[in-house]
């Protein structure tokens, strides 16, 4: 009786290693999904749709007919959060349910999920400030780290438990290093850029003062730096034989190229909603893409016959 009760037990919540990929890349999808639709709040200028936070109105949580299509924008987005967040938990319970645990997989998923509700809460300043543009940029920037750990758990779930071993050599690896600081110091200017413009997210909401034309250039300079490194990449890892990584820097440069072309062309066509909006998906997909260029520098060897798989510690950064 009693052994029939462990075997209980040891399948009562069965999840298999597909299972837990698939909703690793629902969680990348869903978070990339929320910044897109908190561009669509700010190109509505509906920032200010619901005026407070955490309530949508001082008497409701929810939006009223009073508000219209703004309220049920902004409202919208909100609802949204909790859509994530639900998936987010639904990785750390599968997780927790596989058997045996894989290494390094919770510290990540629990990342993923409590990184949402800090970036929710950002983004309640956003309105408490009435939409302080350095406030906004942070907004998206919590965003881009929510997305960077939910990738990073994704790799780790199609991955072995083995030892981290690079592929390239070590100059190369500082080089995609290199390169993953410049694409954030893209995305950290490009939220300067959007400040400084004119989707505000309310016709009422400050600007950041900074001259637009200005720091447009210095945004339009990280992004000549950026697509220069990935090209010296891509020559460098077929040089090397590096095929895998090579093909990563390959499809990193394709994006750049498009998110860059999106750029111009909003620029010189007075920013219309529709290609900023555009450009913030393709914000998304470099940050992806330049992630997926330094996971190509190395792979995890398969584990050691008799290795534990929930080591007492993992050393921190053993996840890239």
């Amino acid at each position: 009786m009693r052994r029939i009760r462990r075997v209980k037990r040891s399948v009562r919540f069965p999840v298999s290693p597909t299972l837990l990929r698939r909703l690793a890349y629902t969680s990348i999808i869903a978070n990339v999904a929320i910044v897109v639709t908190g561009g669509a709040v700010r190109l509505t200028a509906s920032g200010l749709g619901c005026p407070t936070w955490p309530r949508c109105t001082d008497e409701s949580y929810t939006t009223t007919s009073e508000m219209g299509v703004h309220g049920v924008i902004e409202f919208g987005n909100r609802l949204l959060t909790f859509a994530v967040g639900i998936i987010a938990l639904a990785v750390v319970l599968a997780v927790l349910a596989q058997r045996p645990r894989r290494r390094g997989l919770l510290p990540l998923a629990v990342g993923v999920l409590f990184g949402i509700p800090a970036q929710a809460v950002l983004g309640g300043i956003t309105v408490l400030t009435n939409l302080n543009p350095w406030v906004v940029g942070l907004h998206f920037l919590a965003s881009m780290v929510v997305i960077a750990a939910a990738y990073a758990l994704w790799r780790r779930t199609v991955e072995p438990d083995g030892p981290v071993t690079p592929t390239v050599p070590a100059p190369l690896r500082t080089l995609a290093r290199i390169t993953v600081v410049v694409s954030a110091a893209v995305l950290v200017v490009g939220t300067w850029v959007t400040g400084s413009g004119p989707h505000a997210g309310d016709h009422g909401a400050a600007r950041n003062g900074l001259h637009p034309e200005a720091i447009s250039q210095v945004h339009a300079d990280g992004v000549f730096l950026l697509i220069g490194l990935s090209v010296a990449l891509l020559f460098a890892f077929r040089a090397v034989g590096a095929a895998r990584a090579a093909r990563a820097a390959g499809v990193l440069l394709a994006v750049e190229l498009g998110q860059g072309l999106i750029g111009f062309v909003q620029y010189f066509t007075h920013l219309p909603a529709v290609l900023v909006a555009a450009h913030m998906l393709g914000s998304c997909l470099v940050l992806l893409a330049t992630l997926g260029v330094l996971w190509a520098t190395r792979e995890r060897l398969p584990a050691a016959p008799g290795t534990p798989a929930t080591p007492a510690a993992e050393p921190v950064g053993a996840a890239a």
